[in-house]
């Protein structure tokens, strides 16, 4: 079963390659993606990594997590599911009618 892994407060000049080999040293790396900002094509921070086998998805989170890489300290965890609700909602009335 494969594992889906957060990697956040990644340096800004990060690379999905150096992501990728960061994960490599704990077993088979399905995919990394480092996530970019839609208007500017920079670099927001945090990525994802597949692998394919969960024990070693664990591993490589209890061994990264908190791990200074390029100055900052690495927050790896679980990947949670990703929710549909993009924070709509509306105005302060929370995107309920008026009337």
């Amino acid at each position: 079963m494969s594992i889906k892994i957060y990697v956040g407060n990644l340096p800004f000049s990060s690379s999905e390659d150096e992501l990728k080999g960061m994960f490599e040293t704990y077993g088979e790396v399905d995919s990394a993606k480092i996530i970019s900002d839609q208007f500017t094509g920079r670099s927001r921070g945090f990525g994802f990594i597949e692998m394919t086998n969960r024990e070693e998805g664990l591993k490589a989170i209890q061994a990264l997590d908190s791990k200074d890489y390029n100055g900052r300290s690495l927050k790896v965890n679980e990947a949670r599911p990703r929710t549909e609700s993009r924070g709509g909602g509306g105005g302060r009335d929370g995107g309920r009618s008026r009337w």
